[in-house]
């Protein structure tokens, strides 16, 4: 082990592993495309994108070139009464690619805070209109919306990862989602009940990520827009995971012609580069919040929000998106792992194989060794990290045909000599 790595684990502290048992992590010395150089000199490919979020894969140049432009001119400047030109630009281009009339763009640096934000303006709609008891929400059961106070309590309180917590968070309305006509009339009846107290409704639109990479379709979210509209309530689209092109549409929301009053985006916003998320806003949504009363005003300000590094990286994103055709890349990703995973059912142990958009997932009966599962994937020369009872792919939208073979192949591999 080198020395850094040896020094920086007396001192750091890891996400999402018990630090006293778990293996150390990886050591990396460089990345490029969809390849991790480790410092031992071992090569992995990436079939997870870094959490989704290097859409582009690594150290492609326009973002290199975008972000050495943007050091030498401005960094950073803080939006309290400032405003730069990468964050106006982008917020403007965000403005006219998102669907609707999501055109109000507030910046921070993590899609948990997004969601937080988005929480805040739900509640915050009505408490400017004089209605107080609109406080809580609907979320979803196998639902993920962050790590944060808030947006845990809108989590799957049993399934996720965030039960020990149960009983210390704000009580939120958990319920099934409206798969179908019984559901939909189930939550109907619910929110008869109950929309009084509630401000808004929060889903991930089309698949539920950290959840257990849950599917549903379209016809859900219309029944969604439906119910919010019949019960005057705000629905939320949190399309952190699903947004920029990684279910095979540019955003979610978009397959299922639906448009929320918020949406919230990020992993993938800045190309994979940097820190940087966004809550957009209806125009209904923004127009609470317009008036001379200045208690009115949304009092929340991240202070690296709309960095100009961040922003210069996401405008750079963007361009590649328009000039290079990254939501067909995904379906043709999408094409190949439906075939190639989809030799996986026969295997012992698995249920099921599903497939949307560059999103590739096989489910387990179960998985009793995460861990161990993690080492064998690296064995094998990618780096692939299952979560609950799925083994999942989420690749770079560039990588090419031969290394998403590789890493297809390596699943049916490490799967086919059992689970431990």
């Amino acid at each position: 082990m080198s020395d850094w790595v040896e020094t920086g684990m007396n001192a750091i502290w890891m996400p999402y592993r018990q630090m006293k048992t778990a293996a150390p992590p990886l050591a990396v010395a460089m990345t490029d495309g969809s390849r991790i150089f480790l410092k031992d000199g071992r090569v992995l490919i990436d079939g997870i994108a870094s959490w989704w979020t290097a859409v582009h894969g690594y150290n492609h140049a326009h973002i290199e070139a975008a972000l050495i432009h943007q050091a030498k001119t401005m960094p950073h400047i803080m939006l309290g009464g400032l405003l730069h030109e990468q964050a106006a630009k982008l917020a403007t281009r965000l403005a006219a690619l998102l669907p609707g009339d999501l055109n109000r763009v507030f910046f921070s640096e993590s899609g948990s805070v997004a969601v937080e934000v988005a929480m805040k303006m739900a509640v915050q709609y009505w408490l400017n209109q004089g209605v107080r008891k609109r406080t809580k929400f609907i979320a979803f059961k196998g639902g993920y919306h962050g790590d944060t106070f808030a947006t845990m309590a809108v989590c799957d309180p049993e399934e996720g990862m965030h039960s020990l917590f149960s009983g210390t968070l704000a009580e939120q309305f958990i319920c099934e989602l409206p798969r179908d006509g019984e559901s939909e009339d189930a939550l109907d009846r619910f929110l008869g009940d109950y929309a009084g107290e509630i401000a808004g409704i929060i889903v991930e639109p089309l698949v539920q990520g950290a959840g257990g990479m849950l599917f549903h379709d379209e016809q859900t979210l219309q029944r969604l827009r439906k119910l919010a509209d019949k019960h005057d309530l705000l629905l939320i689209f949190d399309e952190i995971f699903t947004g920029f092109g990684r279910t095979g549409v540019m955003f979610a929301s978009q397959a299922a012609e639906v448009v929320p009053d918020i949406m919230t985006i990020g992993k993938a916003l800045s190309g994979g580069v940097l820190p940087l998320a966004a809550t957009v806003a209806s125009e209904k949504v923004f127009a609470a919040f317009w008036s001379d009363d200045p208690l009115h005003a949304l009092m929340h300000g991240p202070t690296f929000m709309g960095n100009a590094m961040a922003c210069a990286a996401a405008n750079a994103s963007l361009d590649l998106f328009e000039t290079e055709n990254r939501v067909l890349a995904a379906n043709e990703i999408g094409k190949q792992m439906s075939q190639e995973l989809g030799r996986c059912l026969s295997l012992p142990g698995v249920v099921d194989v599903r497939v949307r958009g560059a999103i590739g997932v096989v489910e387990l009966e179960k998985i009793a060794d995460l861990e161990g599962l993690r080492q064998r994937f690296v064995a094998e020369g990618v780096w692939i990290r299952p979560l609950r009872n799925v083994v999942y792919l989420t690749p770079a939208l560039t990588i090419a045909e031969n290394d998403l073979s590789r890493l297809t192949e390596a699943v049916e591999k490490v799967l086919k000599s059992g689970v431990a």
